[in-house]
């Protein structure tokens, strides 16, 4: 038995209903299980025997019917071992949960995958979303895949082209805002009440949720049943952080782990609401109205989750920190030379934030530690040359590029 249940004044609505917003209070809803039901079904099911993936948890998933699902092959990504940068920094297990490596090159796919097979499953025929552009890229190929009209609302001006350029092959309608996220998000609200034929599929979907709480559930079955110590994860609107505590509660309620990890969110300097708050100890949230960072996919002023994220981080024991832009491409830089790991700026923000973290004491060097990166480095090529040093131009003869290789000299010293 699920249904969806606001976060606030916990009024219950049906599983299949379109509804993005708490009627009663206008707050977020969440999906909940009946745990009792959920133990005994996964005890009939072979779901330990099915490849590592997002649909390997189906039974944890709000999807009635199995011919409705839409899936790209999300999900089974790898957790990296990261020896090298751990031995650096003093840490003696870091591991890189690397999300780049799902379909279109990010977590989205996650939620996209159940998002879309539950619209699918509702019959819906359009699909829209706000999108600083990994949430447009999931949702333009997922709607593809299920025959589905699909509209993303971009920023204008402020969207990196590896993410522009998948949305656009995919066929999605591409609006370019003239304003920010939270303006584009803003529209989209509206045209999804104005046009209930619409299906919103920001991460205000509890859907959306749903998937990327898988995220969680692998991390622990490649620990061998084990929850790490903590994880680290950019936070941009939020829902990403949420999902995966989600994930780890409904793991360790079920007994599958006896340990909840430590959720700690780290946000850009120019646009770093959530961890404000946490640093001050506030309970409201106060909106970065003009937010600002080379990480665009975490450039966020009003995170829509961001009670859903800060409850995680709080009750995990966790915290939040900031990074500024040269610390993220620094970190974009050290895991990509060290470990061989090439993730764009928004996800080298968790790296960043785990440096300066361990550097103030506040991670523990003994502890067991997951920083999940988000996307893939391709994503925002641009970023990527801009900070990495300039090709060298040759003529195309021996001499010239042993000379740009420092060769002769060595040639030399051995004739000698």
């Amino acid at each position: 038995m699920t249904h969806q249940e606001c976060i606030n004044c916990g009024s219950n609505y049906g599983i299949n209903e379109i509804v993005y917003f708490c009627k009663k209070c206008g707050d977020l809803l969440e999906v909940k299980y009946d745990f009792g039901e959920l133990a005994e079904k996964l005890e009939k099911s072979n779901w330990r025997n099915v490849s590592l993936s997002v649909w390997r948890y189906k039974d944890f998933m709000p999807i009635d019917d199995v011919s409705k699902i839409v899936s790209l092959n999300e999900g089974g990504t790898g957790l990296h071992s990261c020896h090298k940068l751990g031995k650096q920094l003093g840490l003696l297990q870091l591991y890189v949960k690397n999300e780049g490596e799902n379909p279109t090159g990010s977590f989205k796919d996650r939620g996209m995958t159940v998002g879309v097979s539950k619209a699918n499953e509702l019959n819906v025929k359009n699909v829209i979303c706000a999108s600083t552009g990994n949430t447009s890229a999931a949702l333009a190929a997922y709607a593809a895949k299920a025959g589905m009209q699909c509209t993303v609302l971009i920023p204008s001006g402020k969207i990196a082209f590896g993410k522009l350029s998948q949305a656009m092959i995919y066929g999605a309608k591409v609006l370019q805002v003239r304003g920010n996220f939270d303006q584009s998000l803003d529209m989209v609200l509206k045209l999804a009440e104005m046009h209930p034929s619409i299906y919103l599929l920001n991460s205000i979907n509890p859907f959306r949720v749903e998937g990327q709480k898988s995220l969680g559930f692998e991390i622990c079955d490649q620990l061998d049943g084990e929850a790490p110590d903590r994880i680290v994860v950019p936070v941009g609107n939020a829902g990403n952080i949420s999902a995966i505590w989600k994930g780890f509660t409904e793991y360790h309620r079920l007994g599958f782990i006896k340990k909840l990890p430590k959720m700690t969110g780290i946000q850009a300097a120019g646009s770093a609401p959530i961890a404000q708050m946490i640093k001050s100890g506030s309970k409201e949230m106060i909106p970065v109205v003009a937010p600002e960072t080379l990480a665009t996919a975490i450039r966020i002023g009003a995170p829509v989750s961001w009670k859903k994220a800060v409850s995680a981080i709080r009750n995990s024991g966790g915290t939040a920190e900031t990074v500024t832009d040269d610390e993220i491409l620094a970190a974009q830089k050290m895991l990509a030379r060290v470990e061989g790991i090439f993730v764009e700026p928004a996800s080298a923000s968790s790296i960043a934030g785990l440096i300066k973290l361990v550097n103030a004491g506040v991670i523990g060097k003994g502890e067991r530690v997951v920083c999940v990166t988000t996307g893939h480095g391709l994503k925002d090529p641009d970023t990527a040359i801009k900070s990495s040093e300039k090709p060298i131009e040759v003529d195309a003869e021996m001499s010239a590029i042993e000379e740009a290789l420092g060769l002769k000299r060595q040639v030399a010293i051995l004739e000698r």
